[in-house]
């Protein structure tokens, strides 16, 4: 795994990586408070996942609209 990330190309993969994914798990986790799943059962920590997307996305479209 060492030698996949060190190639070029896995340096360009981690680096869309750290741009695209990253910062929505941080702002789950620093600015809405989501540190743990507060549910138990595979279907109510689903619905509440969805959930906290789904703040993240309109939070996203509050600040930036539409476009």
């Amino acid at each position: 795994m060492r030698h996949k990330i060190d190639s070029t190309l896995g340096r360009y993969i981690y680096g869309m990586r750290l741009g695209i994914v990253e910062p929505v798990f941080g702002h789950l986790r620093g600015d809405i408070g989501l540190d743990r799943f507060t549910l138990r059962g595979h279907s109510k920590v689903d619905g509440q996942w969805k959930l906290m997307t789904m703040l993240h996305n309109l939070t996203k479209i509050h600040r930036y609209g539409w476009a």
